[in-house]
């Protein structure tokens, strides 16, 4: 099969590789009929090269029509599935507390992480990823969502990632009606924290450098802001002074704005991979322009929801900031299956409060992968979100 892989810093292309096959009576395979690019595979792009190995098929956004099924997985051959991004097996006690992203099964204890990921470096179990003409899908009896056929894929497919990534960041930063919630990064995940933070009746302010993704929000409710130097203090003016009840931080490890760990970011991914792995295992090479912002600008006593992807382990944080503002932080990889139930009948709605038919920017064939990863890392050509056809 063709299939999209990981060569290098900033350097992805299309080979053929193995067809996947069924190894257990649990798994699935299922023909891709689209799978998206997410801004988190472009920390593979640029940042976590020590942690991959060239001819790694990368991506974790897939949706298909399965094609074979095990015995016990559940599905059967022609049903219409999302794939979501982390691979739990429903069964194991984290499961249980719907903690799917920390699966005790499927943890990759080699590196002390979560559950396993489609298509996320070693980090996450090497497993082959959904940028593919056909996927093997483990655990499927609990991890495969069924969907219609009536509906195009768009109103679906974010259903691996985004919109449940969203929904548990503005789940976690407690937003009720009638509060207030600014989103920093108005990337796709920050395009749905700040449609469902508007959704669920608060008033939503969303910050981004991007004059395309500000407009996009805005068509949604959102105001809107750049990222600059007076923009925390505007939004507090806008909040009797004192900063919204809740934020989420969409951007995560590569921020604008951060010169210093920027160029860590530079020397870490070029390493050799033994020594890059080491560096960011015990380093501090986030850059974190937009959380501090976010901690400055949250009001005292709110809520700091953190769905963009970190990866340093020492990186600095004002402690003092967070204590003296009495600040209640909560963050982690999103529980993909503990929130499909509430959102399938959200992106079934024929009013699609989502907005899900308002998010993608560019569908190309698999085999423009590679240009497409370059547009969407360099924001140009008003890229937001890029999903790929491997049928085209």
């Amino acid at each position: 099969m063709r299939a999209l892989t990981w060569q290098g810093k900033r350097e992805v292309s299309v080979e053929t590789v193995v067809d996947p096959v069924l190894r257990e009576p649990t798994d699935i395979i299922i023909e891709v009929t689209s799978t998206a690019i997410c801004g988190s595979d472009l920390h593979l792009y640029e940042v976590l090269g020590p942690f991959m190995d060239k001819g790694d098929v990368i991506g974790h956004e897939p949706m298909g029509v399965v094609v074979e099924a095990g015995a016990e997985s559940g599905c059967a051959a022609g049903d219409r599935v999302v794939i979501p991004f982390g691979i739990a097996c429903g069964h194991c006690w984290m499961c249980q507390q719907g903690l799917t992203s920390q699966c005790e099964t499927t943890q990759v204890r080699e590196y002390g992480s979560g559950a396993a990921l489609f298509g996320y470096s070693r980090l996450y179990g090497s497993v082959p990823g959904g940028q593919a003409e056909y996927l093997r899908v483990p655990h499927a009896d609990f991890g495969a969502i069924k969907v219609g056929t009536e509906l195009p894929d768009h109103r679906y497919l974010f259903l691996s990632d985004v919109i449940p990534t969203a929904w548990q960041a503005v789940e976690y930063a407690g937003v009720r009606e009638g509060d207030t919630l600014a989103v920093f990064g108005l990337g796709p995940i920050g395009q749905m924290a700040a449609r469902i933070g508007a959704h669920l009746g608060a008033e939503v302010f969303g910050i981004d450098p991007v004059p395309e993704r500000r407009a996009m929000a805005a068509r949604h409710g959102a105001h809107v802001f750049d990222f600059d130097d007076d923009t925390n203090d505007r939004i507090r003016e806008a909040t009797a002074g004192r900063g919204p009840d809740a934020v989420v931080d969409a951007v995560g490890m590569e921020a604008h704005g951060s010169p210093v760990a920027k160029a860590a970011h530079q020397a870490v991914s070029l390493l050799p991979g033994a020594v890059g792995r080491k560096m960011m295992e015990t380093g501090g090479v986030d850059r974190l322009s937009a959380l501090h912002s976010a901690i400055d600008l949250v009001r005292r006593g709110g809520m700091l929801s953190l769905s963009g992807v970190y990866g340093g382990q020492a990186s600095p944080m004002p402690l003092l900031t967070l204590f003296d503002k009495q600040i209640q932080l909560r963050m982690g990889q999103c529980n993909v299956h503990r929130w499909a139930s509430t959102l399938l009948p959200l992106v079934e709605d024929p009013d699609d409060p989502l907005g899900t038919d308002d998010l993608v920017t560019h569908r190309v064939p698999l085999s423009a992968g590679p240009e497409a990863y370059e547009v969407f890392q360099k924001k140009s050509d008003g890229c937001i979100k890029v999903v790929l056809d491997p049928a085209s």
